[in-house]
């Protein structure tokens, strides 16, 4: 049987970084740090700071110095902008993706690891992970890159009246949308990593030769074989000089 420890270790690298990024990703889905509000009325908001968020907005308010205050974003809202409809829909996903991506690659590289007898499912399970790890990735950048957007174009938000936000004087890209690209460049280079194992291109599932220098498998079997045949036809065969005898 083929051993494939030393050729899968760049793959496991790729595995453990994929999971540390979906650590990451699902950092970044629960962090309100997106957008930075930079707001003018500080009677409501003491920090002159807003932090808008895909599942909610948070600000310091006098009311409670010592708490956030926060007011939740649904995706059936009708204040809430695409970009932050979307990000909830994709981000999720995201996580769901990465999570089978790691299922995914555990298995490839145990396959390549450890001697187990069926490998047919090698080349399937390296792929898959490959493409799943980049699919992840993919899901990520598209909220990431459209909310940074609409940070750099200082585009608003119309919240209800009871959210007391006013419409920013500046913004600023939040920490969580760095965490996020961060973690989605991670996912792409993983998924390059499987998907560059070249072992997974190449007939895994067969048996190597048998040598036919083993005196076990090899010649050395057929030539006792052969010998012992000729040897039992040569006990069949009459002896010409014992014959002659007779005769004589």
């Amino acid at each position: 049987m083929r051993h494939l420890v030393h050729t899968a270790h760049w793959q496991f690298f790729g595995l453990t970084s994929g999971f540390l990024a979906w650590i990451l990703i699902m950092a970044t889905v629960g962090m309100n740090e997106w957008r930075l509000w930079q707001v003018p009325d500080v009677s409501v908001i003491t920090s002159g700071v807003a932090w808008v968020g895909i599942w909610r907005v948070c600000f310091n308010s006098p009311l409670f110095p010592k708490f956030e205050t926060c007011h939740s974003i649904g995706i059936s809202d009708g204040f809430a902008p695409a970009e932050i409809a979307v990000a909830q829909v994709l981000m999720m996903l995201a996580v769901i993706s990465g999570m089978a991506a790691n299922i995914s690659a555990a298995s490839a590289v145990r396959l390549a690891y450890f001697s187990v007898e069926d490998r047919k499912h090698l080349r399937l399970n390296f792929l898959l992970a490959g493409m799943l790890y980049i699919l992840t990735a993919v899901f990520c950048l598209i909220p990431l890159l459209w909310n940074m957007s609409s940070v750099l174009t200082n585009s608003t938000i119309d919240f209800p009246p009871d959210f007391q936000l006013s419409a920013p004087v500046r913004q600023h890209v939040g920490p969580a949308i760095g965490v996020g690209v961060f973690a989605s460049v991670v996912m792409l280079t993983s998924g390059t990593v499987f998907l560059c194992y070249r072992y997974a291109w190449t007939g895994l599932s067969s048996d190597p030769p048998k040598d036919i220098r083993d005196p076990l498998h090899g010649a050395w079997t057929e030539t006792t074989l052969s010998r012992s045949s000729e040897l039992s036809n040569k006990r069949g065969m009459d002896n010409p000089t014992f014959h002659h005898g007779e005769a004589s």
